[in-house]
């Protein structure tokens, strides 16, 4: 299934759109998408980026695949992004992460939109995550650093839109036995809050094209 440019910026644009049951249609059973009432204080706020680009005539999106010794979300495949700085729009933290991670400068990239804020319960953050094109419709020469990404993943839109590339399995996490959905990139476990931010980019994205 080929995916145009047009098909997401339409999807995105779509009036009364639910992103947050789009969201969980790849949440893990048993995860809890709000703040626990009890917990004090507020939750770390932060931006992602969902950098999409053309790359052997298809468009792509970047994911990475973060070290296996990191403090948090170790081994995961996740967008490029982190916690808000003073003084910065949410946009703006999503454009400097990017840059810090995998060397895109702001300025090859267009926004497109955002999509549904999303609470992280492990690390307790909130997400606000944002949709962008690199502008010359080519893929970046990224420049990944390697403190904090172990690889770059570039993936076809259109394979993460195939039923058969979708997964769910039992895992074990933090104690608790629980069915994780996951997208299966050759091999690569695209699961937790990256593939729910992802559900929603493509549920919009079949809204527009029709695909099931």
């Amino acid at each position: 299934m080929q995916v145009r440019l047009d098909d997401v910026k339409n999807g995105l644009n779509l009036p009364e759109f639910d992103g947050v049951a789009a969201q969980r249609l790849m949440m893990p059973a048993l995860r809890s998408n709000m703040r626990p009432w009890d917990w004090s204080g507020q939750p770390r706020l932060g931006g992602v980026l969902v950098l999409l680009y053309c790359y052997q005539n298809e468009l792509h999106v970047l994911l990475t695949r973060r070290r296996d010794d990191l403090n948090a979300h170790a081994g995961q495949i996740s967008f490029p992004g982190g916690r808000c700085e003073e003084g910065e729009t949410f946009y703006e933290t999503a454009l400097r992460e990017t840059f810090e991670e995998v060397g895109v400068y702001p300025a090859a990239l267009t926004a497109l939109g955002p999509l549904t804020q999303i609470y992280i319960l492990p690390s307790d953050f909130e997400v606000y995550p944002f949709v962008a094109w690199h502008h010359d419709g080519q893929r970046p020469s990224f420049q990944p650093n390697f403190a904090e990404v172990a690889h770059i993943l570039d993936v076809p839109l259109s394979h993460l839109l195939e039923p058969v590339n979708r997964h769910e399995e039992v895992w074990n996490l933090h104690g608790i036995e629980m069915d994780v959905p996951f997208f299966d990139f050759h091999g690569e476990k695209i699961w937790g809050a990256t593939a729910m931010m992802l559900s929603e980019l493509l549920e919009r994205t079949r809204s527009v094209i029709g695909y099931r």
